[in-house]
């Protein structure tokens, strides 16, 4: 009885070693691992602050004369040149500029009385210059998200303190 016991674990052993052998090589490499890969390393380029233009010096108006002279007519002030518009505003004129032409709503979505907002992402090189846009969120009107997208390509030569990057929420709006 005894014999047969050794035969049988001589037979499992024999067994287990046979099935085992595939996996040995497997376990042999996973001993053998590489060394870990460096850490990646990234660092953060930021951009000069912008350069605030110096303001221009306060005039005082000169105090008028003394003698007794006649009065002169008066003028109306002419007025003074607008300062640069911001980026937002010449976003504004532009499309505006579309709409005027009838180049932003699309007739068709006007017959249909269809009316949404489109949210699109600009980027905008160094030159002010549109060049990609993405639909971030629709309107629910595929006509109208073409539409958006058409004006937002459309954008020239936006100001110098423009994002490189940005949001812009495109409406539109039935009178």
């Amino acid at each position: 009885m005894i014999r047969a016991d050794f035969r049988l674990f001589a037979a499992l052993a024999l067994s287990l070693c046979l099935h085992g052998l595939p996996v040995l090589p497997e376990m042999l490499a996973a001993t053998r691992r590489p060394p870990p890969a460096p850490p990646i390393q990234a660092t953060l380029r930021t951009l000069p602050p912008p350069t605030a233009a110096p303001s221009p010096p306060l005039l005082l108006p000169e105090p008028p004369p003394r003698h007794s002279e006649p009065p002169k007519p008066h003028r109306q002030p002419t007025p003074a040149p607008a300062g640069p518009k911001t980026w937002t505003q010449v976003v504004r004129e532009q499309l505006k500029k579309l709409d005027a032409a009838g180049q932003f709503y699309p007739p068709e979505a006007i017959a249909r009385g269809l009316e949404g907002e489109a949210l699109v992402l600009l980027i905008i090189d160094e030159s002010g210059q549109v060049v990609a846009t993405r639909l971030e969120q629709g309107s629910g009107h595929p006509i109208l998200d073409d539409a958006a997208l058409r004006a937002a390509r459309s954008l020239k030569s936006l100001p110098a303190d423009a994002p490189r990057q940005t949001v812009l929420p495109v409406r539109f709006r039935l009178k």
